[in-house]
């Protein structure tokens, strides 16, 4: 890009991970998004920096008959919306090309989740193959890792990639709440059960006393994250964790197909809505910086205020009595 649309998007990623955070998947996605509207607009006599409200909804049209997901369609309108804001703020165009765009309806898929019978189920089984006799150190070790981080996981609902890079602080503070440094490098707190605690301490205490080759256990005991492993990054890779658990979840009789680290932490989310949390509150525990990613769950509390009506009014007893006696 030669351009001078090329400068303003260089300086629109630059402000975006300085000023604002952004993470590196996060900003590599928003110059994927540009540079493809770029050479639309370049292939159509417009550019980044020219461009009217028309050329930008012939883009968001062509996108459309390229296949794209209603959900990626509305993610490069955000991604052109940010950007002419950016462009405004500097003074470089004075209105928003991006203003009468209308986005396109997005269909709202609920995420998939786990019983609380079944993830009992889970747990009850990685405890029992932690405890067998007649393991190898080694052995012992890697089935106390991975009842660890199932614990932490459906304790916190943290994000697998947070929860791999846990320093090892976390055992050592002995502390009831979690410091979790999320996406864009935002910090939140989070409590910490006292099982899950005990869970990352047996772990830990038999990653210290165990001297099998140190490649084989995943990196030595006084390295500094909780889950040390031979890798680049120096902890235990998520896929090494999604592998691990779903092998778990068909030893346990459970569909394999339906258990993630990433259903876990939907667990963790309806499974407190379902026992009366407060939304906003979910929101804080998920990490998530908008309420709207959060709704996602409004089906649990539509259920629970259903029970509770139920269960509870006056008039919904009287029915029942009635059925009861019909």
């Amino acid at each position: 890009m030669a351009d001078l649309s090329a400068a303003h998007l260089e300086a629109f990623i630059e402000m975006m991970g300085v000023e604002r955070g952004a993470a590196d998947n996060t900003l590599t996605s928003y110059a994927r998004d540009l540079d493809d509207a770029f050479a639309f607009l370049r292939d159509h006599n417009s550019s980044l920096t020219t461009a009217s409200g028309t050329d930008l909804d012939a883009y968001l049209s062509d996108i459309h008959r390229r296949g794209f997901a209603p959900a990626s369609q509305a993610r490069r309108l955000s991604t052109l919306r940010q950007f002419y804001g950016f462009l405004y703020s500097e003074g470089v165009r004075t209105d928003d090309p991006t203003a009468n765009l209308q986005s396109p309806a997005k269909s709202v898929s609920l995420p998939k989740t786990m019983s609380m019978a079944d993830v009992d189920r889970l747990i009850e089984q990685a405890e029992t193959e932690a405890g067998e006799a007649g393991l190898t150190p080694f052995e012992t070790c890697r089935r106390l890792r991975l009842l660890a981080l199932l614990e932490l996981l459906y304790a916190t609902g943290m994000r697998v990639s947070e929860l791999v890079a846990l320093p090892a602080s976390v055992v050592a503070t002995r502390s009831d709440m979690l410091v979790i440094r999320g996406k864009g490098n935002k910090e939140r707190l989070v409590p910490l059960t006292g099982r899950a605690q005990r869970a990352a301490e047996r772990y830990r205490a038999a990653l210290q006393a165990t001297q099998v080759d140190e490649a084989r256990i995943g990196g030595a005991p006084d390295e500094r994250w909780l889950f040390p492993a031979d890798s680049e990054s120096g902890y235990l890779a998520r896929q090494v964790f999604a592998r691990d658990l779903k092998a778990l979840a068909g030893r346990a009789g459970l569909d394999t197909a339906h258990v993630s680290p990433h259903v876990l932490r939907h667990a963790f989310a309806s499974h407190l809505l379902a026992n009366g949390a407060d939304l906003r509150v979910v929101q804080e525990l998920l990490g998530h910086a908008d309420i709207s990613t959060t709704q996602i769950y409004t089906h649990v509390l539509e259920e629970r205020l259903h029970r509770l009506v139920q269960d509870h009014h006056p008039l919904a007893k009287r029915g029942k009595k009635q059925e009861e006696n019909a």
